[in-house]
């Protein structure tokens, strides 16, 4: 995907520091005087802009193992896959977070990362662990939906959609706003949601049924939901005009957190119906300078103080089996039941193509 852009990246005011570390050697150097030489105390983790965690989290898990953690972000996920591609054998780190569903095939494929089982995956629910040679853990999921202006449907007495199909009947012509599935994560997320429920071959009429009936395309999450969409807070203030949006199943309690007064009840719901899930993962990658450190920083991501303390910070769900939600997720948040899926090799053989019909279609 293009872009990884998260509820999280817009809505957080406070980021981890970033720490550019350039990426020199290889890994026959590391072998080296091996035994000689002093264990480093820095750990370095790669990832997308969104990664997010308590301050007091990450200095407990430093002073419990020894290790200094120094976090590289690279933009959306997309971009730091290839730099790591390009850097292959010799890292820029130690550890990669952020691969997902839709490009892990391609990361796997170019053999970035070391097989390790993480201490904790016994605790990972088993539909999340998709690479059975443990080359990825599996760190959180997050699923994109169509969400809704509950005050638009209320005033219009019209129910809002629940499903795929109801995007397409005359009830809901010209509401509709997505991203573009060639820039965007939910607006491929989005794409791929029709190819799991419609398959390869039903598709294409479904987004044909969809542009007629006055879909919106814009290039970005943040032009959709900020600035198109009537239910969000920024979208009221910029009088956005369209009450069904393409962004997350955690879009309501971020509205809810962040609202000035807080209101009581989400403005916003969710199309449970049209769901895409997304698994985000992470791996020890090849030619770590710090192996050991690496693994225990993987060990710490699947860990419960670290899965029960991403949801605020990133607003994605834990995949572990004993990490419980906060209160915000539970009251005001949506479990989706069942979600759409795509195989990952799935994707990764047929996303270009995909891609592009959908842009002659729906774009051009």
């Amino acid at each position: 995907m293009s872009t990884t852009k998260k509820i999280a990246g817009a809505a957080l005011a406070a980021a981890l520091g970033v720490t550019t570390l350039s990426a020199c050697g290889d890994a026959k150097d590391k072998t080296a005087g091996a035994s000689d030489a002093p264990k480093s105390k820095t750990v370095t983790l790669v990832s997308h802009d969104s990664f997010n965690v308590t301050d007091t989290v990450l200095k407990e898990f430093e002073q419990q193992s020894g290790y200094t953690v120094k976090v590289l972000k690279s933009g959306d996920a997309g971009a730091a896959l290839n730099q790591e591609i390009l850097t292959k054998g010799s890292p820029r780190g130690d550890v990669f977070f952020g691969v997902d569903n839709t490009l892990l095939s391609r990361a796997l494929d170019n053999g970035i990362f070391t097989p390790y089982e993480a201490k904790g995956l016994d605790a990972v629910k088993p539909e999340y662990v998709l690479d059975k040679e443990h080359r990825v853990t599996p760190i959180d999921s997050g699923d994109i939906c169509v969400n809704y202006d509950k005050a638009y449907f209320a005033d219009k007495k019209i129910a809002p959609p629940q499903t795929l199909d109801d995007l397409v009947k005359p009830e809901y012509k010209n509401l509709l706003v997505t991203e573009n599935a060639a820039t965007s994560s939910p607006g491929l997320g989005f794409l791929l949601a029709s190819v799991g429920k419609y398959g390869e071959d039903g598709w294409k009429d479904y987004w044909s049924k969809l542009k007629a009936n006055g879909v919106e395309v814009v290039d970005g999450w943040e032009q959709a939901y900020n600035e198109r969409f009537s239910g969000s807070a920024g979208g009221k203030k910029a009088k956005g005009d369209r009450p069904l949006v393409v962004s997350y199943a955690s879009s309501p309690p971020v509205e809810v957190l962040y609202g000035e007064p807080q209101p009581a009840e989400a403005p916003t719901g969710v199309a449970t119906g049209t769901c895409f899930r997304q698994i985000e993962f992470a791996g020890l990658l090849k030619g770590a300078k710090n192996e050991e450190g690496g693994k225990a920083l993987v060990d710490f991501l699947v860990s419960k103080k670290f899965q029960e303390d991403m949801p605020l910070q990133m607003f994605v769900n834990p995949v572990t089996k004993d990490a419980a939600l906060p209160e915000l997720f539970t009251k005001h948040g949506v479990v989706v039941e069942k979600p759409e899926n795509v195989a990952p090799e799935t994707i990764a053989k047929n996303r270009e193509q995909w891609v592009k019909a959908w842009t002659s279609l729906v774009v051009k």
